[in-house]
């Protein structure tokens, strides 16, 4: 089984720790089925790679081709003009049909096509495929489907290239129940979660991440990019009412002055620390210092750092949002809080200062959730659709 898998979501040398969960899905599905695999995640094109333009400098330092964990990865670039979204699908299409026809050209084919994130990636792989008569898996991530999709010119879009996908993966069934809305075939929608990789997330030595939070008896981890979604600016304004809590915000992003602002402004800069950017490595350290996941976003598909941080023994307080709530099953997990209020977050807080949670028992429920049964699933899936060959869904 030979597998082109084409997304944006993919790290690189410039940005490793970028969707890295699509990397991890695909290496344990290389590593364990026999499958051999090839990656096209193109970036936008931008001429300076100097950091001072931010993640546009870290696209143009984005190599032209890579190896990554023993896979083959280009990084063809495409133009993104800002504010005409529409435009996206055509210079993502255009971008991976002439890396397919240099790879081909050069001896190498593949039996499907796996492309990750609806739009504009999925809807490019579509007509893709269709133009070479191979099957397209096309997995919806979150705010795909939850946001891309509600958007006039890019929900007809999305619609029109359904009849070229032969297959649509969610990662929950939160985001099957909008891919039915819009009209894909239930049939062949299969919800398949991410996994988590036990082995690296677990209970690890955290002494010096622990002393961070000095006198304080509460340490609070805020993990994600420093972005509106993410909801790190409720999460201040809750450590604000709790005296005895310490606030870790672990990230990068455009919001940093904003947030630190924030903190200051509530008087609270001496008990809210911005860490920067933490290699993966590093974070189950992080998440075994924490007395708890903070997860204050306001739209997500499957959130890895919950599990992750589970498996590390962390109990979660998060938000009542895409499939968090498939995830935080039971009290003893966590708390998932009834509104999205600064009010709302700091009670959940205190609830699990009050009623420690079990790490164990929370590492418990993690290890439920590993690799194994979602690549033997999609393995499955890959070996299902490739054998129907390239026919429209609708």
């Amino acid at each position: 089984m030979r597998v082109l898998t084409i997304t944006s979501l993919y790290p690189s040398a410039a940005q490793p720790t970028h969707a890295v969960f699509v990397e991890n899905r695909l290496r344990r599905i290389v590593e364990f089925s026999g499958c051999s695999a090839r990656v096209i995640a193109p970036v936008p094109w931008f001429p300076l790679s100097n950091k001072q333009f931010g993640t546009y400098g870290k696209f143009a330092a984005t190599p032209r081709h890579e190896w990554r964990h023993g896979i083959e990865v280009s990084h063809p670039r495409y133009v993104v003009v800002p504010k005409m979204m529409t435009l996206q699908p055509e210079a993502f299409y255009r971008s991976i049909a002439a890396e397919v026809a240099r790879l081909r050209a050069g001896g190498y084919d593949f039996d499907l096509i796996d492309a990750h994130y609806v739009y504009p990636d999925g809807v490019a792989a579509a007509r893709l495929g269709a133009s070479l008569g191979k099957p397209v898996i096309v997995s919806a991530r979150g705010s795909d489907l939850h946001q891309i999709a509600h958007m006039p010119g890019p929900r007809k879009q999305i619609q029109d290239a359904f009849q070229d996908m032969s297959h649509m993966i969610t990662v929950s069934s939160a985001l099957a129940v909008e891919a039915k809305a819009l009209g894909f075939p239930t049939a062949i929608t299969t919800v398949l979660r991410n996994g988590v990789d036990t082995d690296l997330f677990k209970p690890s030595p955290c002494e010096d991440w622990r002393a961070k939070a000095g006198p304080h008896s509460t340490l609070v981890a805020s993990v994600g990019l420093l972005i509106p979604r993410k909801g790190h600016d409720l999460a201040i304004q809750a450590i604000a009412t709790i005296p005895d809590a310490y606030l870790l915000i672990v990230g990068t992003g455009p919001d940093r002055q904003k947030l630190e602002d924030l903190a200051a402004s509530l008087g609270v800069a001496d008990r809210v620390e911005f860490t920067g950017a933490v290699p993966h490595e590093e974070l189950p350290r992080v998440y075994s210092a924490a007395d708890m996941l903070l997860l204050a976003t306001y739209r997500e598909g499957w959130p890895n750092v919950v599990l992750e941080a589970m498996a590390c023994g962390a109990p979660v307080v998060a938000t009542n949002i895409g499939a968090i709530p498939e995830i935080i099953v039971r009290d003893e997990l966590g708390v998932v809080v009834p509104e999205r209020t600064a009010g709302a977050i700091a009670a959940g807080i205190c609830n699990i200062v009050a009623n420690p949670r079990d790490r164990a028992h929370v590492r418990a429920h993690a290890v439920e959730h590993g690799w194994g049964e979602v690549v033997a699933a999609q393995t499955a899936l890959y070996e299902h659709v490739a054998g129907l060959g390239f026919r429209r869904a609708a």
